[in-house]
């Protein structure tokens, strides 16, 4: 394609200035669409077959230390707390690969109680001996460097672990009970130890900038990361933001294909935030760079309500949303 606006072309030049990526951020109309457009050149240059990962995932607790001013999860309004023992997680993960599943999500709040971490550990164990081909992606906050290296032992071999915002005063305002030099340490200590690293941020948090965006994608290149993401800010009802602004799509957009085009080789998903913000987020989340879906069938139904995250009326999409959002994307995947 031939691009007219100068900011797509210096992109496509491998421009990545600061100035270039400020500008980038804040697209919009017929200048928007070129920068998904070549979003989606750099992906195919990676994944030259369209081949979108299908992600299922199962919520194995909602305990979490952290009580992150953006989440609703650890609150004090929480309803019922709950942590999978093994067995149980064992159950899940039999389920999601007997229908076709291979690659699965253990999500967690940040909750490094031993007894838990050894039920994961017995799980992950457990199922990488019956199906090795099995893909285990562990989302469960900042542990010790003995406990992620104990569960990469037992099978797992990938870890999501967003730094959230790389403006160090931003990130404490978020997270008041954790650092920004503490995250990055627990990136460094899971690539060090061999784990498939994701990391990213959100869109939208109070009292960013446009500029902290850019020191994000900043951040994010310099990083040692298979996969990328962005997420865009929801107020969650129960957490302490409950009443602040949402983030803007079009920036998160702008956000997903700036980080396709500057990382093109990783892996990074459209998310089930998008689709509660926008009508059919998750597919603009598609064609403007990612490649992967997440699918919500793995959490016991029951068990739903208690992981809000962003929203105690989350979206959680299932398979046939996913094969329809691929389909109209010219993409594929091995479950479809």
């Amino acid at each position: 394609m031939n691009f007219t606006n100068e900011t797509v072309i210096a992109l496509q030049n491998k421009d990545y200035s600061d100035q270039v990526l400020y500008n980038a951020l804040l697209l919009e109309g017929d200048a928007e669409q070129e920068l998904f457009e070549l979003a989606r050149e750099r992906r195919h240059e990676f994944f030259p077959d369209n081949r979108a990962q299908a992600r299922s995932v199962i919520e194995i607790s909602n305990l979490c230390r952290q009580q992150c001013r953006y989440c609703s999860i650890g609150g004090k309004d929480q309803k019922h707390n709950y942590s999978l023992n093994a067995e149980q997680m064992v159950m899940l993960m039999n389920y999601l690969y007997e229908n076709g599943r291979r690659v699965v999500l253990l999500q967690s709040g940040e909750n490094p109680s031993e007894n838990f971490i050894k039920d994961t550990i017995a799980a992950v164990k457990s199922i990488k001996t019956k199906y090795p081909d099995f893909r285990i992606i562990l989302c469960m906050g900042d542990l010790s460097k003995d406990q992620y290296q104990r569960l990469y032992d037992a099978g797992a071999t990938d870890y999501v672990i967003k730094f959230e915002a790389s403006n160090e005063e931003l990130f404490k305002y978020c997270k008041p009970n954790d650092s920004l030099s503490n995250r990055l340490e627990c990136i460094q200590n899971l690539y060090e130890i061999g784990y498939r690293v994701s990391s990213g941020n959100i869109v939208g948090l109070p009292r960013q900038t446009i500029d902290d965006l850019v020191s994000d994608l900043k951040l994010l290149h310099e990083l040692p990361l298979k996969m990328n993401s962005t997420t865009i800010f929801i107020p969650a009802e129960n957490s302490a933001f409950a009443n602040e602004p949402a983030g803007d799509p079009v920036r998160t957009l702008n956000m997903m294909a700036l980080m396709r085009i500057m990382n093109p080789d990783r892996l990074m998903p459209t998310t089930s935030s998008l689709e509660k913000m926008i009508d059919d987020g998750q597919y603009k989340g598609l064609m403007a760079g990612a490649n992967t879906v997440t699918i919500h069938d793995g959490t016991p139904e029951e068990l739903q309500e208690y992981f809000p995250i962003y929203s105690t009326h989350r979206v959680r999409p299932q398979i046939d949303h996913f094969r329809d959002i691929l389909k109209r994307a010219n993409m594929t995947a091995d479950i479809c």
